[in-house]
């Protein structure tokens, strides 16, 4: 899986490009983050990629032609393979897991990046799909990059430990069950004995119930969505 980044701020990623779960895929040669700075499909010599709002208003809105250039230039990167665009906007979907897994069967992903007030309306009819992250604001499109790239990378075969991701929050329609550590004993407070006992059956049969639990105590519209 090859993901491309469209961004004004691709110092942003500099961290995020070498953490664990994007060097892991590197490695394993199963996926791929490219950051793409869109100031270089903009014209003139100050690569302008902002302007003020028509009608008037606070901030400045990205310009649709270095976006539009941008998205061209990632299709052809991806050539044959075509390339799945999606435009990071306040107004798109609402990220979650089985999105993350329909994503999966794109070879190419664009994320493109919205920044300031926006991005020039007009360009949004070159994405493909527009997603969002949750219902609250942000700077721009670049923390949700990261987000939606990190949930896609750690799914590829082979960039977690086996069997690692099927057990997580979501994966099932619900939330996890509760982990616990070394010591046993914490503050008065002891890990549950049939985590102790080595009776794999039974921490199953337990860890089953305690997500369930976990769950109605927690995130009941979970369970609401799941018909659990």
């Amino acid at each position: 899986m090859k993901l491309y980044i469209l961004t004004i701020c691709p110092e942003y990623f500099s961290s995020f490009l070498s953490s664990h779960v994007v060097r892991r895929a590197v490695e394993l040669a199963c996926g791929e983050v490219e950051v793409i700075d869109l100031r270089q499909f903009a014209d003139g010599s100050f690569r302008h990629v902002d302007d003020s709002p028509f009608g008037g208003g606070r901030g400045l809105v990205l310009r649709a032609e270095p976006i539009w250039r941008g998205i061209q230039f990632v299709k052809e990167q991806a050539g044959s393979d075509g390339c799945h665009v999606i435009g990071l906007t306040p107004e798109g979907k609402t990220y979650h897991q089985q999105k993350a897994h329909a994503l999966l069967g794109y070879s190419h992903i664009a994320l493109v990046c919205g920044h300031y007030e926006g991005m020039d309306a007009r360009v949004s009819c070159y994405f493909d799909e527009e997603l969002s992250i949750g219902d609250y604001i942000l700077t721009g499109g670049e923390l949700p990059a990261q987000v939606i790239s990190d949930s896609l990378l750690r799914l590829l075969p082979g960039v977690l430990r086996h069997g690692s991701a099927e057990e997580e929050s979501f994966e099932s329609g619900m939330l996890e069950y509760p982990q616990y550590t070394q010591p046993a004993v914490w503050r008065g407070q002891r890990v549950p004995d049939v985590l102790l006992s080595g009776d794999h059956g039974k921490i199953r049969t337990f860890r089953q119930a305690e997500a369930e639990r976990v769950t109605r105590e927690k995130r009941p519209d979970l369970l609401d969505e799941n018909n659990v």
